[in-house]
């Protein structure tokens, strides 16, 4: 018999293709995340996934997560019914998004006014996010770079600069900017594939025929900081992250390029029908005051 813990477990394996992030992301030990994966495969009679080096979800485990999504979507669609109608002030909100920093302000002070409400944070590669919400998996989702897809009601949020930090000291820490072509010669710390500062990366140094030097790919952004300011190299930051992380010691300077921006929009499915706490954190996060 087929478990919702272990339908669950195979969505994260599913969309991470990785065995060990998804077991950090779920909080298991892999070897147990395996066996479940294993035993699900066994039940079903086939597999879900090609095991011939990275693990990739084949065509099968692609049929098999569709529906899973659509059944674990509504089962989590009734729990939400059943809780607000206990009340305005209960209930939860499922929030995807691969800038949580930006989100800090907001999200403190929802729960402080509806501190009975349970907010469920995922991280989420932007190219992910459409097929969350429409297979009911997130309510909301809140992305650095485009969200393309049909059938979503957007906002736009804020729009600000990208510059790159360097370590206090740095030759490149007292210019006010610094070209691409220039740092196409720096040891780069950058997010792994899918984040939304790599993809900027990638596209501003392909337009010009660079590629980047990158020693280190991290999925924290806390730890790229750490890392810039300990001198292994130069990251690119955001001006809204610049102002949030006081207590790093680096310098930021400005990229000379009309391209280096970010602008960060909130999405969810225009057809779905969303809960009273789903549309009090849409509202609050569309009128929240970037500036302060």
């Amino acid at each position: 018999m087929v478990d919702l813990n272990s339908l669950r477990q195979f969505l994260a394996v599913a969309r991470l293709e990785h065995l060990s992030r998804a077991a950090d992301e779920l909080r298991v030990a892999q070897p147990s995340l395996s066996r479940t994966i294993a035993r699900l495969e066994a039940e079903l009679g086939a597999p879900l996934f090609d095991r011939g080096g990275r693990l990739r979800l084949n065509d099968t485990g692609r049929l098999f997560r569709e529906h899973v999504e659509r059944a674990l979507g509504e089962l989590d669609a009734g729990r939400r019914a059943v809780a607000e109608a206990a009340g305005p002030g209960v209930g939860e909100v499922r929030l995807a998004s691969e800038t949580f920093l930006t989100l800090t302000g907001p999200l403190a002070a929802y729960k402080r006014g509806h501190p009975a409400v349970e907010i469920e944070l995922r991280w989420s590669a932007a190219a992910d996010m459409a097929r969350l919400l429409r297979a009911r998996d997130v309510d909301l989702c809140v992305a650095s770079q485009p969200v393309h897809a049909e059938g979503l009601e957007s906002v736009r949020l804020f729009e600000d600069a990208v510059g790159v930090a360097v370590p206090a000291g740095h030759p490149l820490a007292g210019r006010d900017s610094v070209t691409v072509d220039e740092l196409a010669g720096e040891p780069l710390i950058t997010a792994r594939e899918g984040h939304w500062a790599r993809g900027l990366l990638d596209r501003l140094f392909a337009a010009r025929g660079l590629t980047p030097r990158i020693v280190c790919e991290s999925d924290e952004p806390s730890s790229i900081a750490a890392l810039i300011a300990a001198g292994l190299g130069v990251g690119l930051v955001p001006a809204f992250a610049r102002r949030q992380a006081v207590d790093v010691p680096a310098v930021w300077v400005p990229v000379d390029s009309p391209d280096c921006r970010r602008a960060v929009t909130m999405h969810r499915d225009a057809e779905a029908r969303h809960g009273a706490a789903a549309r009090l954190m849409w509202t609050l996060i569309a009128g929240w005051d970037w500036t302060r």
